[in-house]
């Protein structure tokens, strides 16, 4: 188990000082500094920051200094809280909190030389791209006649003056003078090189990365630029668009292009949706246009990071990818990607060969009618089969219908499906009943086999809902101190997932020493974004944990895993006696099968 935030190499001086500075930020008062809290019974509440809602699901625990939001499943201290609201790293939320408490951070924070240097590192890189971004700022506006074609295109695109500062937009005038320029300023070879910005020729000569090319700085959430894209001004074999390669700051699967502007947006007020785009220009056209919740993913597939990193910021995203973005499997993955992330995902279409920035050149009106025709994503897997496939031609409309009806199978309800059935018959002609039949006839997903061993099965069980149901209940019993609970020791509990372990054992140890447990605790142990605590601590909400069904749930629950452990030992019995050759050894397996017989027994009665 990973250690949130590194803390595995603080030494104590540090751990005495996190420790500090949580006790010197009430998370209460922190978070009321970013949202309303409304104080309800033990807890405050507000509307989730980190999604979108109408209903305040976002409460405050002030006695244990943990939030927790019954609607999205989020959980921290208030470490994680200024981590994700200021969507910064450890450290960064350690300097928001100190500067806060006017407290000094200890130079020997981390008792690791390797960590130090990283960090050193990290910001020599940091401040190389700031320069960069300064120098080709600079060369546009020079008056260096190399700088007319970024000019001119910049001034084809309607872009005013304020608006390329906002974006930092600059230009790229040979493949020497920036790099020449970042030596003068005294950074090494080695870290300009590192940084991406500029890489060596075969005689060792630095040269720009993005040489000749108009400049689009790429700026993280936190106001950082850590990466460049630039686009040729003329026809060349080279690709259009190119991006700075990966480094220490840059990873494209965990960057969006514009977040930096829409945490500002977030800040100002509520984020309903969040619009995703393909490239640069697109973005800054419908940020001009009015649209200023919009981010680019750069033109790849969309990745789990970037799904997470965007769902900070709203619950719901609307795909606006160019007209012929239809049909393109890689591209529906990554929004499969975003609906596996719990996102409410709707598909803009765009008219036949035309990109957002398009339809934004034709005014708010235009790509707002574009925005209200949003349809939900298995709806736009049906309208790019219909763009893949010619219905009138009799082969291409049976692969429409034999493609369409695995889709239509994917709804996750019935009245979803009569819906979408009936589209294809209104689409095809073939009757809803042929329809509804060949969708009822599609091979079913393949079941699992029934003939493994019994304790493969048992070990299988352990993953189901009904297992894993039971043992949040009772780690959250005993973490809540429900009264019923007092008395069963969490270690009897047959313990498979790495969360409910660590849980288990932190309650056990605080148990011994008969020490207060503070769930709050958990968050500096467990990984960050653990989905299984922030299930078990979804059960501490109203009267879940309390009154007579909760207590009568517990017991059914420790039954029942009770139960399974004894039918688990039971099998493994079975399979030693077998086994066995020796009476003796078959002897005593039958005394100890006997003995776990009249247990399971007792636990029917």
């Amino acid at each position: 188990m990973s250690i949130d935030s590194g803390n595995k190499g603080w030494n104590q001086e540090f751990q005495d000082f996190i420790h500090a500075l949580k006790q010197k930020n009430d998370i209460v008062e922190v978070i009321r500094s970013y949202v309303a809290l409304d104080r309800k019974g033990g807890n405050y509440w507000a509307c989730c920051p980190f999604h979108h809602e109408k209903t305040p699901s976002f409460a405050v625990n002030e006695a244990e200094q943990f939030y927790h939001c019954f609607g999205c499943g989020v959980s921290g201290d208030v470490m994680k809280f200024v981590r994700e609201i200021e969507s910064t790293d450890f450290m960064g939320a350690v300097r928001i909190l100190a500067n806060r408490a006017k407290m000094d951070i200890p130079e020997t924070n981390y008792d690791s030389e390797k960590a130090m240097l990283a960090k050193k590192k990290r910001d020599a890189l940091a401040a190389i791209m700031l320069e960069s971004a300064r120098f080709y700022l600079g060369n546009l506006y020079s008056g260096d006649s190399r700088a007319d074609a970024h000019l001119q295109y910049i001034a084809k695109r309607g872009l005013a003056p304020t608006t390329v500062k906002k974006f930092g937009l600059g230009a790229s005038l040979d493949f020497y003078s920036l790099p020449k320029h970042l030596i003068q300023k005294g950074f090494s070879k080695e870290d300009i090189i590192d940084s991406g910005v500029a890489a060596a020729d075969k005689t060792g000569k630095l040269i720009d990365s993005q040489g000749g090319r108009l400049i689009f700085p790429i700026i993280n959430a936190f106001d950082e630029v850590v990466a460049f894209g630039g686009r040729l001004l003329e026809k060349s074999d080279f690709a259009k668009y190119k991006n700075t390669r990966e480094t220490m700051l840059f990873n494209k699967s965990k960057t969006l292009y514009n977040i930096n502007l829409l945490k500002k947006l977030k800040r100002e007020q509520a984020i309903k949706e969040v619009i995703i785009v393909e490239g640069y220009m697109d973005t800054i056209s419908l940020y001009l246009a009015g649209f200023k919740n919009v981010v680019a993913s750069m033109g790849t597939s969309l990745t789990k990071e970037q799904a997470r990193l965007v769902k900070r910021y709203s619950d719901t995203i609307l795909i606006s990818y160019d007209g012929d973005f239809a049909g393109q499997k890689a591209d529906l993955r990554g929004l499969e990607i975003l609906k596996s992330e719990s996102l409410n995902v709707r598909v803009v279409p765009m008219p036949e060969g035309l990109d957002p920035d398009d339809v934004a050149k034709q005014g708010k009106d235009a790509y707002q009618k574009c925005l209200d025709a949003a349809m939900p994503l298995i709806d736009y897997k049906i309208h790019a089969l219909q763009r893949k496939y010619d219905v009138t031609k009799t082969e291409e409309k049976r692969r429409f219908v034999a493609e369409a009806l695995q889709v239509v199978k994917e709804a996750d309800s019935e009245s979803v499906k009569e819906e979408l059935l009936k589209r294809l018959r209104d689409i095809t002609g073939i009757t809803y009943h042929a329809l509804e039949r060949d969708l009822q006839n599609l091979p079913k997903a393949a079941q699992m086999e029934t003939d493994l061993p019994k304790e493969k099965l048992s070990e299988t069980a352990a993953g189901t809902d009904k297992w894993k149901k039971a043992l949040r209940f009772i780690l959250a019993a005993k973490l809540f101190s429900a009264p019923y609970s007092k008395d069963f020791d969490v270690m009897d509990l047959p313990l498979a997932d790495e969360t409910h372990i660590v849980v288990a054992q932190y309650i056990a140890e605080r148990e011994k020493n008969q020490e207060r447990i503070r769930p709050s605790e958990l968050f500096e142990v467990l990984d960050e974004n653990c989905e299984e605590l922030n299930e078990i601590l979804d059960l501490n909400y109203g009267e879940k944990l309390s009154g007579e069904i909760a207590e009568r749930f517990f017991l059914d629950s420790v039954k029942t895993l009770q139960r399974d452990k004894i039918e688990r030992e039971i099998a493994e019995c079975n399979e030693q006696y077998a086994k066995a050759t020796e009476e003796s050894e078959r002897k005593k397996i039958a005394q100890k099968l006997a003995e776990l017989i009249r247990k399971r027994n007792q636990l029917k009665k």
